[in-house]
């Protein structure tokens, strides 16, 4: 997957995360948490449902960005 594309794919994924789940961060939070949710949910949609092209990308990197962002909450959560 080039850069641009995990950029457009993160940016999107993580502002979708961040409305889904009614969370404000700043800008380059999003794009990270999106990104990181790419990584990570693509890789387990591909993985659970041989799937691919951008929809599934996109669903997995949702997925992921909000998993990453619960994870986060909680870790703030405790300290």
């Amino acid at each position: 997957m080039p850069v641009l594309f995990l950029l457009v794919i993160g940016a999107a994924a993580g502002f979708l995360a961040t409305r889904l789940m009614r969370v404000e961060m700043g800008t380059l939070q999003t794009v990270l948490i999106g990104i990181a949710g790419a990584l990570i949910g693509g890789m387990v949609i591909r993985f659970l449902l041989l799937a691919g092209g951008a929809v599934a990308g996109l669903v997995g990197a949702v997925l992921g960005a909000m998993i990453v962002i619960w994870v986060v909450q909680k870790l703030r959560s405790k300290w």
